[in-house]
């Protein structure tokens, strides 16, 4: 697969758990970040590392999740852990490997 099929594959990823999460997205890019794998905006700008399309998808998944519940909730407090274990299951562990692949926070 291209590096554009790539991209376009994960921004329907994207989009589809957007749509689970009612979450309305107003633009999408992914593209090169040196310190993060990803930011949202509260306008709705949500932008991703082009160093997500080399990893495994549930690490990717994970990224798209914890982005997409900070429209919701802005922090990392007790609402936004269950939300993402209730998305995501054992997200801990996910947490974990994607910290270790890579120092992004």
């Amino acid at each position: 697969m291209s590096e554009r099929q790539n991209k376009q594959a994960f921004k329907t990823r994207v989009r589809e758990w957007a749509q689970k999460l009612d979450v309305r997205i107003q633009s999408l890019a992914v593209r090169p970040m040196k310190s993060k794998w990803a930011s949202c905006s509260t306008n709705g700008n949500l932008n991703f590392s082009t160093e997500l399309l080399v990893l495994d998808q549930e690490l990717s998944d994970y990224v798209i999740v914890h982005e997409l519940l900070h429209y919701f909730v802005p922090n990392h407090g007790k609402l936004w852990k269950s939300l993402m274990r209730a998305h995501l299951g054992d997200y801990e562990k996910l947490e974990a490997k994607i910290k270790s692949s890579n120092a992004k926070a």
